[in-house]
């Protein structure tokens, strides 16, 4: 039993530090492969090396599914691993990983948003959450700082990672009406498969290519580290913990990520964050903090979801 609790606790750090490192692996992928290319690059070999992994370990039986849970899963991961981590790639060609990072914390706010415009009723305690996340991003588009100094700092930068937040929180309220998958996995491997072909032919259409000769070695390991940790052990530690710990104590990754990402990006990066992206992040991880809260206290229990790709945060309490 004590082994047990320490593997999950293990498990949960991993989740923190694999996650909140994946921002700044983006950052360092953009730095000399082409956004859209890129992202499919990782969501195509993470993909078949998922699937592959669900038919060793589950047997042809885990890979069962019908066309609708196929179809859902399909949308699922164009939502998700495709529009939110496909336009978040984009984005970060023009902002800070952490800035990004403390951007897309406000998914469980969007998630909470979008289930009461379905009419799910969710506990009063969280409109001051929603609030107040509010509040933080207007602080952080109004007065952080989008640029990194070694990308650029266009205006639509942080506009475009909400998009992307907002895309992956569609596809995470989708998961909870649609048929998925029985198996976890193998939904996941759909959806990684799905958004990789989809980048790679929107990339191509796009104009984008590939110059081998012009990448660098750091776009190289970013691109197989986001592979192998940030969509394979990542989302593989976190399915892990959801079966071993409390829903709302997994869930604390979701304001543990930002941190994690903002600190990687001073550190090995030489980001700079100023005082208005601290006010503004720090209000964004309290209103996350807030609404887990109140959800956990008031909301009864719903099925868990997919995370797909596993670097944006989906709705922490179901």
């Amino acid at each position: 039993m004590g082994n047990r609790s320490w593997l999950a606790w293990s498990a949960l750090g991993t989740v923190y530090v694999v996650w909140g490192s994946t921002y700044l692996g983006i950052r360092y992928l953009v730095d000399s492969l082409p956004p859209l290319l890129g992202a499919g690059l990782r969501f195509a070999m993470a993909g078949p090396i998922l699937l592959a992994l669900v038919l060793i370990f589950g047997g042809r039986s885990a890979l069962r599914m019908t066309r609708a849970q196929l179809g859902s899963a399909a949308l699922v991961g164009l939502l998700m691993a495709g529009g939110g981590q496909g336009i978040l790639t984009i984005a970060e060609t023009q902002v800070a990983s952490g800035l990004a990072a403390l951007l897309v914390a406000c998914v469980p706010l969007f998630v909470l948003l979008l289930r009461r415009a379905l009419g799910q009723r969710t506990p009063g305690g969280t409109l001051f959450g929603v609030l107040l996340g509010l509040a933080g991003l207007a602080v952080l588009l109004l007065l952080g700082s989008t640029g990194d100094g070694a990308h650029g700092s266009a205006w639509w930068g942080p506009f475009a990672v909400l998009l992307a937040a907002l895309s992956w929180s569609i596809g995470t309220v989708a998961t909870t009406r649609l048929p998925m998958p029985a198996n976890p996995f193998a939904g996941s491997a759909v959806q990684l498969c799905t958004a990789g072909v989809a980048l790679n032919v929107v990339g191509l259409l796009s104009g984008q290519r590939i110059d081998p000769d012009a990448v660098t070695t750091e776009s190289w390991l970013a691109l197989g580290y986001l592979v192998v940790a940030g969509s394979l052990i990542g989302y593989s530690a976190y399915v892990y913990v959801l079966h071993r710990l409390p829903v709302s104590t997994v869930a604390t990754y979701a304001y543990v990520n930002p941190a994690i990402a903002v600190l990687l990006g001073v550190l090995i990066a030489d980001e700079r964050i100023g005082l208005g992206q601290l006010v503004g992040g720090a209000l964004v991880v309290l209103a996350v903090l807030v609404v887990v809260r109140a959800e956990r206290a008031g909301a009864r229990p719903e099925r868990k979801v997919s995370v797909g790709a596993g670097t944006m945060a989906p709705s922490c309490e179901r």
